[in-house]
């Protein structure tokens, strides 16, 4: 390209010391030109070194700032950097994020010029060369059809146009002049429901493997439950706000975490229920059992232990997620 237009990289942090390090450095090692980037990190009030980590790199490194985020949601973080940001095109990245080559700016550059468009959206894999065996557990569930939404696109391996909605990333500054900046009441799915306003404003977005970024899976099975339960509240919010956004595959971790359990309990009382519950909680387990089994003969019978705890883990907490945030609403109380 003649002129490499100006790239602002925003990144929400909150507590990210493990990671925030090599992610900058991932990204300061990008081949772009370095009066043409800068990148701003919106702390939420950690309580970690993440604030020095990022000092001590800002220091050495002008294209770093340090922003202050006192809303401490991603979201508000997010709106921190495009307050600050002087580029022509805003891309976000998280705190704990893997790039595995240099060419990642230059590739959202030419994509967006190219394909004539004004978002872009990108895969977002789990597979980090430092995962260990349950996270690699978690990165084959999420991306199989019953570990993530029918509809998104973060996990395709395809180069295509998609609609922005489930997996918009980079954006030209003039997309939030139109559409506005990110609901700062979403404390999860801010990105989706912005998206969804590009979307329904006409903007195109096209994905492709030159834009892949790699984000480390959680750690534990309860680590796994409490980022899908908080997944799980940002997507009632999300339904609330756009009731168009609501899908089967929103509805499924319900039904599957309160659903059958209900079904059980009633049949206490009424026995009939039993010939629902039985064949309703069967079909789960086995649906899990049997994904479980073909990604294990797949990949490696190592992964069959843990994979149906990871099942179970992710559509536990976005069911309880939803509920618990439906339940609030309930009782009154305001997200």
């Amino acid at each position: 390209m003649d002129q490499w237009p100006k790239i602002s990289v925003v990144i929400p942090v909150r507590n990210e010391e493990k990671y925030i390090a090599s992610t900058l450095d991932y990204l300061l090692k990008q081949d772009y030109p370095r009066d043409r980037m800068e990148i701003f990190v919106a702390n939420g009030d950690s309580t970690d070194r993440t604030a020095e980590i990022v000092s001590e790199t800002a220091a050495n490194d002008s294209r770093v700032r340090l922003l202050d985020n006192p809303g401490r949601f991603s979201s508000a973080g997010r709106n921190v950097g495009l307050r600050n940001a002087t580029g022509d095109i805003i891309t976000f990245v998280d705190g704990h994020t893997y790039i595995d080559n240099d060419q990642l700016l230059k590739n959202t550059a030419v994509l967006m010029s190219e394909k004539g468009v004004d978002v872009l959206s990108r895969p977002q894999f789990l597979d980090t060369p430092d995962n260990d065996l349950f996270q690699q557990a978690v990165s084959l569930a999420r991306k199989s059809i019953i570990g993530h939404g029918l509809d998104s696109t973060i996990y395709t391996d395809e180069d295509k146009y998609v609609d922005p909605s489930s997996s918009g990333a980079s954006y030209k500054k003039e997309v939030f002049e139109k559409i506005g900046y990110y609901d700062e009441v979403m404390d999860a799915a801010e990105d989706v429901e912005l998206n969804y306003r590009a979307a329904k404003s006409g903007y195109k977005s096209y994905t492709s493997l030159k834009l892949a970024v790699y984000y480390y899976p959680r750690v534990s099975l309860g680590a796994l439950f409490r980022q899908m339960e908080r997944y799980g509240r940002g997507r009632f919010r999300l339904a609330e706000k756009h009731p168009g956004t609501l899908s089967l595959s929103t509805l499924i971790p319900l039904l599957i975490t309160f659903g059958i359990p209900l079904l059980g309990l009633l049949s206490i009382f009424i026995s009939e229920l039993g010939y629902l519950f039985l064949p309703a909680a069967g079909l789960y387990l086995l649906g899990i059992a049997g994904w479980s089994l073909s990604i294990s003969i797949r990949h490696g019978l190592k992964f069959l232990p843990k994979l149906p705890f990871v099942y179970l883990a992710i559509h536990g907490g976005l069911g309880c997620g939803f509920m618990f945030e439906l339940w609030r609403r309930l009782m009154g109380r305001k997200p």
